[in-house]
Order: structure tokens, then C-alpha cells, then sequence
């Protein structure tokens, strides 16, 4: 099955350049490209695309308002967002996750790596990295206007659903929960599944958020050279 993207950045030769990088690969197509969040917010409306790599900042509706926008919309249900951008400041990972983004990465990330986080995504689940989300999520979500989440709330789930999510807030992937808990992915995949359900959680984002808003896990400090890595299969 063909992964449809839309990339939205103001930058003509950085989103040619990702566009060439994308249509090299047979499991991938861009079916359109925006300049602006509100364009993006349009194209994705008309396109439907399976994951839409948003660029924060833009002329008029920037990243941030237009992944609110599309995460919002029923019609998009099955739309992603992942963040690329070249500012991983506190202030802009916050506003993201809580916008509904699937993932974010800098600009400066590998190629593959690129490549990998869009077919993450694509899957409905997250990207996360250690240094400029993890340790992100729990500086501020963790204040009193991002404490959404009470303890309490996790009182709907079963420990094992409990521990499932705590291992998906660390970074885990589900081979590597499944590995640690030894038990099949496939198992891990509904443990995931239920949890989010019975928090109303639209994906692991959310799922990740209400770890650390909730207190069933705390953040360490971030160590230097902790990198990006794939919260998904």
C-alpha cells in the first residue's frame, strides 16, 4: 500500500529536495505540497493524505494551528502529522504534542531516519525522541495548566495495560515491549489498542502525554547525545 503525504513548507528547495527523497521510494507518493498552514490545512482536506510532513514555522497559520486544525477535522480521522523543523525549542515540542502530532523531528535528521518516521506515523503510531519530547512532556505537561490527566484516570486500565503504557512513554517500540514483557506484538498491539480506547486517546501521542501528566512515569534528566528513535514497530 502507497503512504499519500503532503508536505507543507515555506521553503521551495527544501520541500523539492524532500520530495525527491520521498519519490524514490515505491511505498511512498506526495500528493501535494503547501507553502503555509493554511494551504496545508486545504490540501489535506482535499487529498486525504495518510501523513502530512508540517514545517512550525510559516507565513500566516503556522505549523502548529494548522496540525491542530487537521488533528480536529472528522473528515481526517485517518491523517497524520509529523513535525519537521528546524526549531526544537520546549515551547513549539509542547504545543505540538497537545496539537495532535504523530511525531517530531529536526531537519537535520538522516534521510533515513525521514523515511522511517513517515512510515511510523503512517501506521497510527509515534515518534518520539529522548531529548527534545521525553524530557519535554514532563517539564511542561507536567505544570498545573497541562495537568489534564488526573492519577485517578488510569484507574479504568488493568495493570498490565498500565505497564503496557508506561513502556510505550519511555520510548519503547512494541517488539521491544513484547521482547521485555515476553509476550507477542500482536499482544502488546491490543494492550496499546484498549488503553487508548478507554482513555479516548486518538493515538500514542496521547497515550505518552497522559503517562507523564498522570505521574505513572516520571522524566529523567536528558543525557547528552540521547538521539531520535521510533515509537512504533
Amino acid at each position: 500500500m502507497t503512504i499519500q503525504i503532503l508536505l507543507a513548507d515555506d521553503q521551495a528547495l527544501l520541500a523539492g529536495t524532500f520530495r525527491l527523497l520521498i519519490e524514490a521510494n515505491d511505498d511512498m507518493e506526495v500528493v501535494g505540497v503547501a507553502a503555509d498552514g493554511r494551504e496545508a490545512v486545504e490540501q489535506a482536506r482535499a487529498t486525504r493524505p495518510d501523513v502530512v510532513v508540517m514545517d512550525i514555522r510559516m507565513p500566516g497559520l503556522d505549523g502548529v494551528a494548522a496540525t491542530e486544525l487537521i488533528c480536529r477535522d472528522e473528515t481526517l480521522r485517518g491523517t497524520r502529522v509529523l513535525i519537521l523543523t528546524t526549531f526544537e525549542i520546549d515551547e513549539y515540542v509542547t504545543r505540538a504534542l497537545r496539537a495532535g502530532a504523530s511525531g517530531f523531528l529536526g531537519k537535520d535528521v538522516a534521510p533515513g531516519e525521514l523515511l522511517g518516521a513517515i512510515r511510523t506515523v503512517a501506521t497510527g503510531d509515534t515518534l518520539l525522541s529522548p531529548t527534545a519530547t521525553k524530557a519535554l512532556i514532563g517539564r511542561y505537561l507536567a505544570l498545573p495548566e497541562g495537568r489534564v490527566a488526573a492519577p485517578d484516570v488510569l484507574g479504568v486500565l488493568t495493570a498490565r495495560e498500565r505497564e503496557v503504557m508506561a513502556q510505550v512513554a519511555e520510548g519503547l517500540s512494541n517488539d521491544e515491549i513484547a521482547e521485555r514483557m515476553h509476550v507477542s506484538p500482536l499482544t502488546v498491539c491490543t494492550h496499546v489498542g484498549r488503553a487508548m480506547t478507554k482513555l479516548g486517546a486518538r493515538h500514542r501521542a496521547q497515550l505518552v502525554a497522559m503517562a507523564y501528566q498522570s505521574g505513572l512515569v516520571r522524566v529523567d534528566p536528558p543525557r547528552p547525545g540521547d538521539g531520535f528513535r521510533n515509537a512504533g514497530r
